[in-house]
């Protein structure tokens, strides 16, 4: 099982106001995935937000592409220990997705096309925190980093920023998706090293 991909090059350390404890900065965009990576065409793809209550609220890709658009640029943190300065993306903000919602949950589980989940607490993804991104550096987004569209959540370990999105289930209590389930923190957060469960 291949989770990471060898050959890119990092310099230790870095800005300490901007690469956290434990990083190294990289140029380089590595990709970190377990099994094959999904082919998801955009005719068919949805993005579907399912309340506690089992309403559901769904966009097409063409009504997603209609929204207004925001421009990230962030910086992005994986587990593994690289950091990324500067990203620069395009996506939908999840303030806008979720504007119309009705909820009283907490937590949210965000599903993928391959099976991936991975869960997160709804404060995380509001107030301009995260968004549903489309285009990377100005192309858009590769399968291989999670295209056609990803969630993206700067201020957690990448991991949290699920490629491959398909949908949130809102969720009064916490549940643990994918690598939470396999020892992984369940916050993630980069700026207190919260790789593991126990951290």
């Amino acid at each position: 099982m291949n989770l990471i991909t060898r050959g890119f090059h990092g310099r230790r350390g870095g800005d300490p106001t901007r690469v956290p404890p434990g990083q190294y900065e990289t140029h380089d965009f590595p990709v970190l995935t377990v099994g094959p990576t999904p082919r998801v065409d955009t005719a068919t793809w949805t993005f579907t937000v399912t309340t506690e209550t089992g309403a559901r609220h769904q966009w097409t890709w063409n009504e997603f592409m209609a929204l207004p658009q925001e421009r990230p640029h962030v910086d992005i943190h994986c587990v593994t220990r690289w950091s990324r300065l500067d990203t620069d993306w395009v996506g939908v903000c999840l303030d806008t997705l979720l504007e119309d919602v009705e909820t009283t949950a907490d937590y949210a589980l965000a599903h993928c096309y391959g099976g991936y989940t991975t869960n997160l607490p709804l404060q995380d993804l509001t107030d301009g925190q995260a968004w549903i991104a489309h285009t990377f550096d100005g192309e858009p987004l590769a399968p291989e980093h999670g295209g056609p569209a990803r969630l993206i959540v700067p201020h957690l370990y990448f991991w949290k920023s699920a490629k491959w999105v398909k949908g949130l289930t809102l969720l009064p209590d916490d549940e643990p998706g994918f690598w939470e389930q396999a020892g992984y923190h369940d916050y993630g957060d980069p700026w207190r090293e919260q790789r593991y469960r126990g951290d």
